[in-house]
């Protein structure tokens, strides 16, 4: 069992920065930032460069604007519709350099599995959060958001000194994921078309209703 640590903890950092960026990439950024320029952990050397206190900082601003975006219902939303787009790439890279000193087949294996977990945490977080913001009472987005940066903190944490415990977290998400996604994007498909039946000119809803009839 003992040879097999040093792969679960490579498995477990790689894919845990990986589900953390999909959720919160700065959170995830500022937290490795912080226990790795403190000493509380000890990160892959390709990782290191996450300490400097330029990118803690930034990360940091970063986080604070994200603390308040993602607590606004709508901003939430467009909120998530850009991050697609910055934390998917950052996540696999992130996922690469996380394995550290490994062959380039290696980094590549990791950076796709990780950006695929990256896409999926981002994509059931976003999806989620499209259904959540059909109630009009704010309260159940704050609590959501709350709950999601809190997961990244005690996420990464597991992963970086449990790492056996979260590799079991991670399978036992992955197949709620696998059953979760598809409803998920059934819900939204159902919003988005009944936002086009609303803006749709209604002289051509009527024109399609008697098209239907007939």
């Amino acid at each position: 069992m003992e040879h097999l640590e040093p792969i679960i903890k490579t498995i477990a950092l790689t894919m845990g920065v990986a589900w953390a960026s999909g959720i919160n990439l700065y959170a995830a950024i500022l937290v490795l930032g912080i226990l790795g320029s403190t000493g509380n952990i000890i990160l892959p050397q390709e990782l290191m460069i996450l300490t400097d206190p330029l990118i803690v900082t930034a990360a940091g601003v970063m986080y604070a604007v994200e603390f308040f975006a993602d607590k606004i219902p709508g901003v939430d939303n467009g909120w998530d519709a850009i991050h697609t787009f910055i934390r998917i790439p950052l996540g696999a890279l992130l996922a690469a350099a996380a394995v550290g000193e490994m062959s380039p087949s290696v980094a590549i294996a990791a950076a796709l599995v990780g950006g695929g977990m990256t896409a999926s945490t981002h994509a059931a977080k976003s999806g989620a959060r499209i259904l959540i913001n059909t109630s009009p009472e704010p309260i159940t987005n704050w609590i959501t958001s709350l709950g999601e940066d809190a997961a990244v903190v005690v996420g990464l944490w597991t992963a970086l000194h449990y790492p056996l415990l979260f590799v079991g977290f991670l399978v036992a998400f992955i197949l709620l994921l696998a059953w979760l996604l598809p409803r998920i994007w059934k819900g939204v498909m159902k919003i988005l078309s009944m936002l086009i039946n609303l803006f749709r000119p209604k002289q051509e809803i009527r024109q399609n209703n008697k098209q239907s009839k007939q």
